[in-house]
Order: structure tokens, then sequence, then C-alpha cells
């Protein structure tokens, strides 16, 4: 892991941006305004995104996880009363220290390294995928999901994996713990892991009597 600090924008969601992953966003408040004026008068047209712990994504006061993703701005247009916004995952990092949200939220942050692939990764991201891509064919029937089965993904292996892991129908704070995976193995394991759970979750609402009392997955 490098020591290497750098001063990062910070913007502050109710999801998580996993690297190869797009980003839109709707930029309507004043203070992310701000920030994106910022980021764009720079070299670099960087920000960070975190996973809000507690809190909302409006009106400050949040509370934040400390790992996330460079956000790299591919473009911006302006609408009325708003800015659309669309951005790519790039490298992940932790939060060394948080500045102050005045005018917009600031952290200082340490790139965390790539996950370490080995001989084993193309067979287990294929199995991994496979899952992934049956369980959203089969809940797609049921409930809307934000990506459909046959999405078209990368061919490069380092961010292919995390496009699957982008892909899977999985909780905000499942896809927070996938975010710290020091290897491809790891990663790969937890995201079948996960979505087996969910696909679990899923069937078992698919089964349910529907004068039962019991909650449907969302």
């Amino acid at each position: 892991m490098t020591d290497v600090t750098r001063e990062l924008a910070m913007f502050p969601l109710g999801s998580v941006l996993f690297p190869g992953m797009p980003l839109p966003l709707r930029v309507f408040e004043p203070r992310y305004v701000a920030m994106l004026s910022s980021v764009l008068d720079q070299t670099e047209h960087d920000f960070g995104v975190v996973l809000i712990e507690r809190g909302s994504e409006v009106g400050g006061g949040d509370v934040r996880f400390g790992v996330g993703t460079v956000a790299r701005i591919v473009s911006v247009e302006v609408t009325e009363g708003s800015i659309e916004l669309l951005a790519t995952g790039a490298a992940r990092f932790e939060v060394v220290r948080w500045l102050q949200d005045d005018p917009f939220p600031r952290a200082q942050v340490r790139e965390l390294p790539a996950v370490e692939l080995d001989v084993s990764t193309p067979s287990e991201l294929d199995a991994a995928e496979a899952l992934v891509r049956a369980t959203i064919s089969r809940a797609s029937e049921f409930v809307e999901l934000p990506w459909p089965a046959d999405v078209e993904l990368s061919d490069e292996l380092a961010q292919r994996i995390w496009q699957v892991a982008g892909i899977a129908p999985l909780s905000s704070l499942d896809q927070y713990a996938l975010l710290g995976s020091r290897t491809a193995s790891e990663l790969l394991a937890r995201v079948v892991d996960d979505t087996q759970g969910a696909d679990v979750l899923f069937t078992a609402g698919w089964d349910a009597d529907p004068q039962d009392d019991a909650d449907f997955p969302e």
C-alpha cells in the first residue's frame, strides 16, 4: 500500500461505486455544484464517492464509511435547475482523515492497491459471472433491477471482476464489504456467496402465499 495521500473532493452517496462502473448523477445541491466547479477546474476531473453509513445524501450531517472509489468525470450537461453528470469508477481509496465540509466535503485519501489476480482468476470469474447473470435473469421477472442479465461488460479481466460485483443484485452494505477485498479470489467468492443468499431471498418472495404478511424483497 502506498503512503502517498492526496486531497479529494467527496460525494457521499447512498450507494457504492465500484471500479469500472458508470455513475450517473443529478447535481443540484449548492455544495455539490460548488464541488463540481472546483473539480472541473483541476487537471484531473476526479472526486471521491463513499457510502453513507447514517444520514441522507441531501442536507449534510451524514456519517460516512472510510473506503471509497475515485469517480472520474466523463461528461457534464447543464439542464434547467440541475447538472447531469456521468462519471466512471477508477481506483479505490481509504480515507486518512476528513477535512472541513465547507464549502463541500473533502478528505485526505490514500489509494488502495488493485486486487491481486492469479491463475485461477479467469475460471473463478466465469463461475461468478454465470451465477450473477442467471440470478438477475430469474429475479428480473418479478422485481425491477438496475442491470439486465445480458449487460455487456469489459473485456479487461481486472475491470470485469468489479463489474460483475457491480451488477450483482446485492445490498449497499454487501457491496461495501466487497469494496475492501484484497484479492480477486476473495472478491469473487464473496460475490458468489452473497448472490446465492440474495437468490434465496428472491425465491422465498416468489413462493410466498399472496395472503401471507411476509415481506417481499425490493
